[in-house]
């Protein structure tokens, strides 16, 4: 089955070699091709460039006149397997209270982490598909899920599982990754090593046992998990393959970044609050920052510092940190807006951190992330708009036209 895209007004992100990530400076360089043909077969790009070029027949044509195309975006910081919603939580901050003040008090992840407890795998299932759909829909063409939410071995296990379904029935690359140490549970307050033991003892294994991972997570942060914590988690991690994504920098720098580094952490995320210290030990990695902007606008939070990284020639990553709590929003494109109004990323650097190195973010640098020969066709086809930097600049509109994955249109 061949499908041939014309009269594209712009191919955005192609790339002719399979450029991994990129950085620095050319974070700001975003190749494309006006006027351009895009050739997928059997959900693989094959060939594209120029319509001077373009093929004269396939099973299948789409006319784009008017319209862009670029690879879907790359989430690869997500935690949309959970139950219910903190909704009340929402109206607590706009009454005052702060994010801290509101988990002392039993919500936060903890709140989470109960009703998870109380509901049905397939009850959990249907509500995360729905909105695995909805992501879908809004231009996203892989992702990665957390657990997290259930901090007992039995519901971490089934929040795993859940993602382990959602991967088996929809036809885009999705991550798990096992974040046990989200947070402590109630009846561990006061015996943190024992709960830290529980992880390492009986949810490791099992989550192994069973291949229901790809990475491990921990919350390094003031109040949830120390950087000794999180050593000792990572370190534990290792012998059963998992690679370290890590949450880092959300309210301190207690030196979470260096110990994430320490252990070739893929990804440390978050990152609002950074020093000269954490930036010069990204120098020396292989390790992608990645920013979470929705969670800074919900939370009223600072954003992270963009501008000081890619200066630093580091690369970065965005990622909509879809969770019930502090971002409740999978909206990539939204994402996308924020960066460039807030963190004063250009359009070109916004689109590549969503793009390839969001893919680079979970692994998936030969799949997706880039129009490339080789990789899925995970593309979106934009409404007629004037230029890219229309995405960001129209920031309240929908401006997908259609998204398709592995080449069929979604």
């Amino acid at each position: 089955m061949t499908t041939l895209f014309i009269n594209i007004k712009e191919l955005i992100q192609i790339r002719e070699t399979s450029t991994k990530k990129v950085s620095g400076a050319s974070m700001n360089i975003l190749p494309t091709i006006k006027n351009a043909f895009l050739l997928v077969e059997n959900g693989i790009i094959t060939d594209y460039g120029s319509m001077k070029k373009a093929p004269t027949s396939a099973d299948k044509t789409v006319d784009c006149t008017g319209k862009m195309m670029l690879p879907t975006w790359c989430d690869s910081h997500t935690h949309i397997v959970y139950a219910g919603n903190r909704e009340q939580e929402f109206v607590d901050r706009i009454n005052g209270l702060s994010y801290e003040e509101i988990a002392n008090r039993g919500g936060g992840i903890v709140n989470s982490a109960k009703k998870l407890q109380e509901t049905s795998e397939e009850e959990l299932y249907q509500q995360s598909a729905k909105r695995l759909e909805e992501v879908i829909a809004l231009g996203t063409g892989a992702v990665e899920i957390k657990s997290g939410y259930g901090l007992t071995v039995d519901a971490e296990l089934k929040m795993l599982r859940v993602i382990k379904k959602l991967r088996e029935n929809y036809n885009i690359p999705i991550k798990a990754t096992f974040l046990g140490a989200h947070a402590f549970p109630t009846e561990y307050k006061n015996n943190k090593e024992g709960y830290i033991n529980l992880i390492i003892e009986e949810m490791l294994p099992k989550v192994a046992e069973e291949n229901l991972a790809d990475f491990v997570d921990a919350f390094c942060e003031t109040g949830y998990f120390s950087v000794e914590d999180t050593d000792r988690v990572l370190t534990a991690a290792q012998q059963y393959g998992l690679t370290p994504k890590v949450h880092v920098n959300q309210f301190t720098s207690i030196g979470g970044v260096q110990v994430s580094i320490k252990h070739n952490a893929l990804s440390v995320d978050h990152l609002e609050v950074m020093n000269s210290e954490d930036v010069e030990a990204l120098k020396e990695s292989q390790t992608m920052p990645v920013a979470l902007p929705s969670c800074s606008y919900f939370l009223s939070i600072p954003y992270t510092p963009a501008r000081d990284i890619m200066n630093a020639g580091l690369p970065l990553a965005l990622a909509t940190d879809y969770n019930p709590g502090s971002t409740p929003s999978g909206n990539m494109n939204f994402v996308v807006a924020t960066a460039c109004i807030k963190m004063k990323m250009t359009p070109e650097e916004a689109i590549n951190a969503a793009t390839i190195n969001g893919a680079y973010a979970m692994n998936l640098s030969d799949e997706v992330g880039s129009i490339t020969k080789g990789k899925k066709a995970n593309l979106i086809l934009t409404k007629e708009i004037p230029s890219y930097g229309f995405l960001p600049y129209s920031f309240g509109s929908n401006l997908i036209d259609s998204v398709f994955i592995n080449g069929k249109e979604v």
